[in-house]
């Protein structure tokens, strides 16, 4: 008998949980940038694309819930690089692609260098996050 979520509500609970740290970092990133003339100029010119980075770890720990937390910080690591580094191709269709709002918001609009450690500290960051949650759900649990 195949287990799934239906068979480990805490596993169920889990994917809840990183649905909702989806959609909240989503939130964030879009303000950041929305209202960034409200915010210090380190935090405007950083944030969105740690955010971007933290989406994407939350997302794979969504759907890969009982791989470890390393697992999807190095899958989120080589993911949000291969977008970057897929900046530096300039096919028509691909450029047209990102010239939309979807487009811009997934795959970016140019390479950048510095894109490389704003998402290594935004997976940071949601790893971090992660292993709080963990853990206050053992300390919670005894």
């Amino acid at each position: 008998m195949r287990n799934n979520d239906s068979d480990d509500p805490f596993r169920l609970k889990k994917r809840l949980w990183y649905v909702a740290l989806v959609l909240i970092t989503i939130g964030l990133g879009l303000s950041s940038r929305k209202f960034s003339q409200a915010l210090p100029s380190f935090i405007a010119s950083h944030a969105g694309d740690m955010l971007w980075a933290s989406m994407v770890y939350f997302g794979f720990r969504c759907l890969f819930v009982k791989k470890s937390l390393i697992w999807a910080a190095a899958l989120s690591l080589i993911f949000s690089y291969a977008i970057e580094f897929s900046q530096m191709y300039q096919a028509e269709w691909l450029v047209d692609l990102r010239q939309t709002v979807v487009g811009s918001l997934v795959l970016g609009k140019g390479f950048l260098k510095v894109d490389l450690i704003r998402y290594a500290l935004g997976i940071m960051l949601a790893y971090c996050v992660d292993i709080l949650w963990l853990k206050s759900r053992e300390d919670s649990l005894t």
